[in-house]
C-alpha cells in the first residue's frame, strides 16, 4: 500500500524534476530525494544533459549519511553506461536500504534492469507512486524514446470565434501580455518550434523565448520557398531547419545554406509531415512546439501527430468569412470524424483563456 508520506516525497522529487525544464532534453526530468528517520538529508536534479543525474547529486549532498536511507527518485534509476555511469552503482554503493520510484524507466535500455539490479543485492523497491504524474512530466521522452519521433504540441492564439487574425491580416495582438508571456516560457521548455511560411510573412516572428529560457531550436516549413532569408527567424547561432520540396527555386535553398540553415528537401508538392518528425527524432528533437498559422495547424492535425493542444482564446469577436481561422485544411464532413480532445483542463490567463488538452486517439480513450 502507498504511504502518504512516499507521496509527499514524490511530490518533492517532481517538483525538483522541473527545474531541468528546457535544459536536459532528450534525456527525461528526474528529480531525487534521500530520507532517513523522517528527515530529509539530500536533495538533486538533473540540471542539463550530459551532467550528472539527479540521485547522483542527492547522494552526494547526504553523504555518509544515506547509508541505510530511503532513495526517492521519480524515474527508474539508470543501470547503463551513458553520458555517465549508472545511478544504480551509485545507490548501492551508498548503502540505501529502500528505493521509491515514481515510473519505470521506458528506455529500452533500462526498462526494468535498474530496478532489477537494486533488488538483486537486497535493496527494497516501490514501483509506482505518483505514476500518472510521473509520467505527464516526462510525456515528450517517453514518446521520443520509445517511438523515435518528437511529441507534438500544437499552440494556437485566436479569438472566442476562432479568428487568428482580421479579414486584413492583423494579428497582434490577439491575446493579452500574460498569454503571450505564458507562450515564450513554453517555447523554452520544447526543443523546437515551427511554423509555416505563411506565418512568417505576416508576422515575420523571432520565436525567441524573450529571455525566459533557453531559445528553441526553430523550423519553417515551406513547401514552395516563399520565406525570405531576411526573415528574422534565421537570424543568430541558435539551430535552424527548413523543410521545403523540389518546388522551391535551388538558389532560394542554397541562400537557406549559405546562411547556416539545414535544409530538408523531399520530393512532391508539400512536406510529409510524419516523415518529417522521423527526420527531426535522427536530430535529437525530442519535443516540438507548432505555432501554425491555420494550414499548418490543419496539417499536422489531419496528418494525426498531434499529441497536445494548447489554445488560448481571448475575450473578442473577430467575425468575417474571409478572416483566418486557427484550423483551416479540409476539415471533416461528418461531427463522427472530428478529432476528439480528452484530460481537458481551462485555465484564466490574464483577461484570456487557455484551453489545454490531449488527443484521443480512438473511440475506446
Amino acid at each position: 500500500m502507498i504511504k502518504e508520506k512516499d507521496e509527499n516525497y514524490m511530490k518533492l522529487c517532481l517538483k525538483l524534476a522541473k527545474k531541468g525544464k528546457g535544459f536536459v532534453s532528450p534525456n527525461p526530468l528526474v528529480g531525487a530525494v534521500v530520507v532517513k528517520e523522517g528527515r530529509i538529508i539530500g536533495r538533486g536534479y538533473h540540471p542539463r544533459y550530459g551532467a550528472p543525474h539527479a540521485e547522483v547529486y542527492a547522494l552526494e549532498e547526504a553523504g555518509e549519511d544515506a547509508r541505510n536511507a530511503d532513495l526517492y527518485v521519480n524515474l527508474e534509476p539508470c543501470a547503463h553506461y551513458g553520458k555517465t555511469p549508472p545511478c544504480v552503482q551509485a545507490i548501492i554503493k551508498a548503502g540505501i536500504k529502500r528505493v521509491v520510484v515514481g515510473m519505470v524507466d521506458p528506455n529500452p535500455m533500462v526498462n526494468g534492469k535498474g530496478i532489477e539490479k537494486l533488488r538483486e543485492v537486497g535493496i527494497e523497491v516501490e514501483v509506482g507512486v505518483l505514476e500518472e504524474e510521473a509520467r505527464k512530466l516526462n510525456e515528450a521522452y517517453i514518446k521520443f524514446i520509445t517511438e523515435g519521433v518528437p511529441f507534438v504540441a500544437l499552440k494556437m492564439a485566436q479569438s472566442i470565434d476562432g479568428k487568428i487574425a482580421t479579414k486584413t491580416g492583423e494579428s497582434k495582438w490577439i491575446t493579452g501580455e500574460r498569454a503571450r508571456r505564458m507562450v515564450h516560457k513554453l517555447r523554452s521548455e520544447y526543443d523546437a518550434v515551427l511554423v509555416g511560411c505563411g506565418t512568417i510573412l505576416a508576422d515575420d516572428p523571432s520565436l525567441t523565448s524573450h529571455g525566459l529560457g533557453r531559445d528553441p531550436v526553430r523550423i519553417v516549413l515551406d513547401g514552395k520557398g516563399k520565406v525570405p532569408l531576411s526573415a528574422r527567424v534565421f537570424r543568430n547561432d541558435v539551430k535552424r531547419f527548413v523543410f521545403t520540396t523540389t518546388y522551391a527555386s535551388p538558389s532560394w535553398i542554397e541562400g537557406l545554406r549559405n546562411i547556416g540553415v539545414e535544409v530538408i528537401v523531399s520530393e512532391g508538392e508539400e512536406v510529409d509531415v510524419r516523415e518529417m518528425l522521423k527526420e527531426l527524432g535522427k536530430r535529437g528533437i525530442a519535443s516540438l512546439l507548432v505555432e501554425g498559422g491555420g494550414e499548418t495547424s490543419a496539417s499536422f492535425l489531419e496528418s494525426g501527430v498531434v499529441d497536445k493542444i494548447f489554445f488560448f482564446f481571448a475575450p473578442l469577436i473577430i467575425g468575417g468569412r474571409d478572416a483566418k481561422t486557427s484550423v483551416e485544411g479540409k476539415g471533416c464532413q461528418n461531427l463522427k470524424d472530428a478529432i476528439r480532445l480528452k484530460k481537458l483542463k481551462i485555465r484564466k490567463i490574464g483577461e484570456d483563456f487557455l484551453v489545454e488538452a490531449y488527443i484521443k486517439r480512438c473511440s475506446r480513450e
